[in-house]
């Protein structure tokens, strides 16, 4: 995936970091990878993950949101559209992200996504790309707390 990778998760956090690489990747003309991962668990003898047939609804749930999001995002930034490609896929999303940033130029993801702990200023997923990803980590900083 060369070019520029984003994690999206459907979080606030994960919209700003969309925006954010979004034009990035329209300032620097490079394509725009969008990777929503579903989370499922991992086989502690294979580390391969553990689906079941209703993580394929879920994993296309994300994939829509992702697509509408980055849709969104393109229409109101303007200029020239960078090539957008929106994925989805199954696994542990911290590495999945630091996987697809290997070939990536620049991954971009949010200071926190979805999970529970709010007070947290850096999520797992994030803390995670910074420390095992093979390329520049952006991390976005989400919404002012009101």
């Amino acid at each position: 995936m060369p070019g520029i990778v984003v994690g999206y998760d459907g979080s606030a956090h994960s919209e700003r970091s969309l925006e954010w690489a979004m034009k990035e990747a329209q300032l620097r003309h490079v394509p725009l990878t969008v990777l929503a991962v579903h989370p499922v668990a991992l086989s502690a003898w294979t580390r391969a993950p553990i689906t079941y047939p209703v993580d394929e609804q879920e994993v296309d749930r994300a994939r829509t949101a992702a697509q509408e999001s980055a849709d969104k995002v393109a229409s109101q930034i303007g200029g020239e559209r960078p090539a957008i490609t929106v994925q989805a896929i199954s696994g542990v999303p911290a590495e999945e992200l630091v996987k697809a940033g290997e070939n990536a130029d620049l991954l971009v993801v949010g200071s926190r996504g979805s999970g529970g702990f709010g007070h947290l200023q850096l999520g797992s997923v994030s803390t995670q790309a910074v420390h095992h990803a093979p390329c520049p980590v952006t991390v976005v900083r989400g919404p002012a707390p009101s």
